[in-house]
């Protein structure tokens, strides 16, 4: 029983320390291999679709090369990094709704202005300026998070 607990625990860190060695490698040498300009007429909309096909053949790659590796056969590695990545989905805590972010920050600026941390001048201007999406992060109108600088 703990010989077999030992292959699946190695077989997954395998598994996620692969995704995660393709995931930093191949952008880093598809960068490497790019001498052409990239194009400034595409769509947001193109691109997306274009790494979500590009991602999806990284993935078949490697499960493909870990399958070789481990002499299985590929669709049974598929299966089980298909089954690993629902169970990482599966574990993720749901985010708040915009709503419910809002609303949060709201009562956090309402509690501020009580406190006499800021006046409520203040604090209608950073719930408006939340409400138009300035803040960059999860769930603002039309950011993906961050500053836009990181994970193009």
């Amino acid at each position: 029983m703990i010989r077999r607990m030992s292959k699946k625990h190695l077989l997954a860190g395998l598994a996620a320390a692969g995704v995660l060695g393709v995931g930093i490698a191949a952008p880093t040498v598809a960068l490497a291999d790019d001498k052409s300009p990239s194009p400034s007429a595409s769509t947001s909309t193109d691109q997306g679709t274009d790494r979500q096909q590009q991602r999806a053949d990284r993935q078949a790659d490697f499960a493909e090369a870990l399958a070789k590796e481990l002499g299985v056969p590929a669709d049974k590695v598929t299966a089980a990094l298909e089954k690993l990545r629902e169970q990482r989905q599966a574990d993720r805590p749901e985010r708040p709704s915009t709503e419910d972010r809002q609303a949060a920050l709201k009562d956090r600026l309402d509690q501020a202005v009580k406190d006499g941390k800021l006046t409520q001048e203040q604090a209608d201007a950073v719930l408006k300026a939340a409400e138009a999406g300035v803040f960059p992060g999860p769930g603002g109108h039309g950011h993906r998070g961050g500053d836009g600088r990181w994970g193009r």
